[in-house]
């Protein structure tokens, strides 16, 4: 694959890195945290859509629960492969995989099912290239970026597919993206959310360590 893959990383190098972490930030979770609190939100204003609520609930909560149990086997008791450089799955591009599929459905509601389902490919492009975005920032190996996005697509089709059927909100489009703003006044775009030292700080108490692993830690073990 060498001869596909040598020629995109090229491409890739080429672009102006303020693109990519302007890029980058559309999955950084100071975002997207409150994203899938307002998709709860406007599932849950009917009675009738809470099972939607619910599920959406259960998923989402399940991908970001496995994606922070990586992170933190990591960095605390060193779990990994070093074969693979894999530290944990990468969280900006499972979530981006698990959210912005759904808000993309969800803002075309009002829409025939061809146009949902369209907006959930949207979504999963997206969610595509804020992954590119991690490589070319040297944030994630490759191995995290490829399983962060089978999760959180695997978590968004999966909503979309049991979902079909049930009731669902149907919110106005510049509702949605309205709400999706509200972070904003909280967080300047292109701030990330200071997770990662939250996360180094639980990882050091729960294992009872003063300092965490690093990915050069695990390379050292090839």
């Amino acid at each position: 694959m060498g001869f596909l893959r040598d020629p995109l990383w090229d491409v890739i190098v080429r672009i102006p890195r303020a693109f990519w972490l302007a890029l980058t930030w559309l999955g950084d979770s100071g975002l997207l945290l409150p994203a899938a609190a307002s998709v709860t939100l406007w599932l849950s204003l009917s009675r009738r859509t809470w099972p939607t609520a619910r599920l959406w609930v259960v998923m989402f909560g399940g991908v970001g629960l496995i994606v922070l149990c990586s992170k933190l086997a990591f960095m605390g008791w060193g779990i990994g492969s070093a074969r693979f450089n894999f530290t944990g799955f990468s969280g900006h591009t499972a979530l981006s995989g698990s959210i912005w599929p759904v808000v993309f459905w969800l803002m075309a509601s009002r829409r025939r099912h061809p146009v949902r389902v369209g907006a959930a490919f949207a979504g999963w492009a997206l969610a595509l290239v804020i992954g590119v975005s991690r490589l070319a920032l040297f944030a994630h190996s490759s191995s995290e970026v490829v399983t962060g996005l089978v999760l959180g697509v695997a978590t968004s089709a999966g909503f979309l597919l049991l979902q079909e059927g049930r009731p669902h909100s149907r919110i106005p489009a510049v509702v949605i993206a309205v709400s999706l703003l509200l972070p904003l006044t909280f967080l300047s775009p292109g701030t990330p959310a200071p997770t990662q030292g939250l996360l180094e700080g639980v990882a050091k108490w729960l294992a009872g360590t003063d300092r965490v692993y690093t990915r050069a830690d695990l390379l050292m073990t090839r």
